[in-house]
C-alpha cells in the first residue's frame, strides 16, 4: 500500500507562516516578539500547544485527543495504560526491500537501520493524533507565547511558566526549550529497566527507581523568574543487578544554564561518598548505559545547548513510533530481541515532525558533531535522531516511542532505543512493561530530599 501525501499550499500555509525565519540563518538563539494574531491561532487553526490543526494527506484533523480514559477501555488507576486500538491492522509495512518508495517520509535514522538490518522493518499503522494535556497547560501555553523569552544565548528561558514556552517559535533553541520543558506532570516517580544488548541478544536487565520534580510545571508559580533557576530536581537510585545496586545520582537542571549549568552528585557504594559529578553531561557516557549513549542523549536531547549551532531545517511528515502501548504490555522476553528490538512490537504511525540540526561549534567538543532531532508536532518530544560521528557517518539511532497518558492526559514515552552501528548493539531504556505502572501524580515528593545527604542515605540501604 502507497502511503497518501498531500504537499497542497492549504495544508502547508500554517508552516510557511514560520519557515523563512526560521531556516538558513536561523541558528541564532535570538527571539522575536510574536504578534497578537500568531498568538490567537492557538486553539483555532493551530492546537492548543501549536501543532496544525488540519490533516494532511495520512495525517488526520487534531480533534482533542485522547483526554481522558478512553471508553473501550477498561482501566484502573494503578494498572499499566491498556491500548485503545488492539483492532487495528497494519497498512503497510517499510523494510530494506522497498524503502526507497517510503524515502521522503523516512528519517536518517530508519533509513541507516533499514540499509544495515536485513531483518529491520517498520510496520504502519492508522494515524491517531491522541496527543492531549490538562486545561491548564493549554492556558498557561497561550500565554507563555505572547511572553517567553529565550535569554543566556539561548541556554535560559524567561518569562514564561509551566505549559510550552514557544508555541509559536521563532528559531531552533525555542522548538528545543519546548521539548525540555513539555509538561511531564509536577511530581513523579517511576521504575523503569534499561538493556544494553550484545552482538548476539545476551543482556543483563538494570533496574532504577527515578523520581523528578519539574518545578517549570509547579501551578503555585506566576513565571521562570520565581524558580531560582531550577527546573527539574532529578534522583537516580540503581537497585538492580546486585553490583550496581546502590548506585544513586541526584541532578539539579538549571533553568539558564549562562547563570549556573547543571549540578549534579553521585553516590557510590564502593566509597561510600557523595562526589560532585560534573561528568553528568555533554558527551560523557550515560549512566547504566555501558557506553552506548552519552549523557546528553537521555531523553533524547538534554541539557545546555551551547555546544552546537542548532537550525531548522524544516517540518514534514515521517514515521514515528507513536501509541506504543504493544511496546508497554511486551514481555522483556519478547521485545528484547538481538539487532534490535521486536519490531513486530512496534507501532508506526505517520506525523508531522520538526527536523532540527545541531551542527558541533568549531571552539568546542563532543563525539557527536552533527545531530538531527526528529520532534513530533503534537508533544514537541524528540522521537527519534541521527548522530554523527566526526567523518560525517551516523554512528548512532535514536528512537523514542511515545504514548498517550489519557489518565493524566499528557503524551508520555514507554522507551528509548539508542543504537550504536559500529559496535552492531544497541541499549533499550525506560522500559516499564514489567515495572510498576508509572506515578505521575506523587504528591509526596518535597524539593528538602533533593540533597546530596539524602543521596547517601538512599544509596547506604
Amino acid at each position: 500500500m502507497k502511503v497518501r501525501k498531500n504537499s497542497s499550499a492549504r495544508n502547508a500555509a500554517p508552516v510557511l507562516v514560520l519557515l523563512a525565519a526560521l531556516t538558513g540563518a536561523a541558528a541564532t538563539a535570538a527571539n522575536a516578539a510574536v504578534p497578537e494574531a500568531q498568538v490567537n491561532r492557538l486553539g483555532n487553526d493551530l492546537t492548543p500547544i501549536g501543532a496544525e490543526r488540519a490533516g494532511e494527506g495520512d495525517i488526520p484533523e487534531w480533534t482533542g485527543g485522547l483526554s481522558s480514559v478512553p471508553s473501550n477501555v477498561d482501566y484502573q488507576p494503578g494498572e499499566h495504560l491498556k491500548d485503545p486500538f488492539p483492532s487495528d491492522p497494519v497498512r503497510y509495512t517499510v523494510t530494506g526491500a522497498n524503502a526507497a518508495e517510503y524515502a521522503d517520509i523516512l528519517t536518517a535514522g530508519q533509513r541507516a537501520m533499514l540499509d544495515l538490518y536485513d531483518t529491520y522493518k517498520l510496520n504502519v499503522y492508522q494515524t491517531r493524533r491522541t496527543c492531549a494535556y490538562p486545561e491548564n497547560v493549554y492556558q498557561a501555553t497561550k500565554r507563555n507565547a505572547a511572553v517567553g523569552e529565550l535569554v543566556g544565548g539561548g541556554n535560559g528561558v524567561s518569562k514564561a511558566i509551566m505549559g510550552f514556552p514557544f508555541p509559536i517559535p521563532n528559531n531552533a533553541y525555542e522548538i528545543v526549550w519546548n521539548h525540555t520543558l513539555r509538561y511531564r506532570s509536577f511530581k513523579l516517580t517511576r521504575q523503569f529497566a534499561a538493556a544494553p544488548m550484545t552482538p548476539s541478544g545476551d543482556y543483563t536487565l538494570l533496574k532504577v527507581q527515578d523520581e523528578a520534580i519539574f518545578w517549570w510545571s509547579d501551578p503555585s508559580k506566576g513565571s521562570a523568574e520565581e524558580l531560582n533557576n531550577n527546573s527539574i530536581f532529578y534522583i537516580a537510585n540503581t537497585i538492580a543487578p546486585a553490583r550496581a545496586a546502590g548506585n544513586v545520582i541526584l541532578v539539579h537542571e538549571a533553568m539558564n544554564a549562562a547563570v549556573q549549568p547543571r549540578q549534579a552528585w553521585q553516590y557510590s557504594p564502593g566509597t561510600r561518598r557523595v562526589r560532585r559529578a560534573p561528568n553528568i553531561a555533554f558527551d560523557n557516557p550515560g549512566v547504566n548505559t555501558d557506553g552506548l549513549s552519552t549523557a546528553d542523549s537521555f531523553d533524547g536531547y538534554n541539557g545546555s545547548l551551547e555546544r552546537y549551532d542548532w537550525t531548522v531545517k524544516g517540518k514534514s511528515p515521517r514515521l514515528i513510533a507513536a501509541n506504543a502501548y504493544a511496546t508497554l504490555n511486551s514481555s522483556y522476553e519478547e521485545f528484547l530481541t538481538p539487532r534490535h528490538v521486536n519490531q513486530d512490537r512496534v507501532r508506526y504511525e505517520l506525523h508531522r515532525v520538526w527536523e532540527i540540526e545541531a551542527n558541533l561549534r568549531p571552539e568546542t567538543r563532543h563525539v557527536y558533531a552533527r545531530r538531527t532531532l526528529y520532534l513530533d508536532e503534537d508533544s514537541w518530544q524528540i522521537t527519534g535522531s541521527a548522530l554523527y560521528d566526526g567523518r560525517g557517518e551516523i554512528w548512532r539511532v535514536q528512537e523514542i516511542q511515545q504514548a498517550q497518558a489519557y489518565q493524566v492526559p499528557l503524551c508520555g514515552y514507554n522507551a528509548q532505543i539508542d543504537y550504536d552501528l559500529q559496535a552492531s548493539r544497541y541499549l533499550a531504556a525506560g522500559l516499564q512493561n514489567e515495572e510498576p505502572p508509572v506515578n505521575f501524580f506523587a504528591d509526596e515528593l518535597d524539593g528538602d530530599r533533593y540533597t546530596p545527604s539524602a543521596i547517601r542515605r538512599m544509596g547506604a540501604r
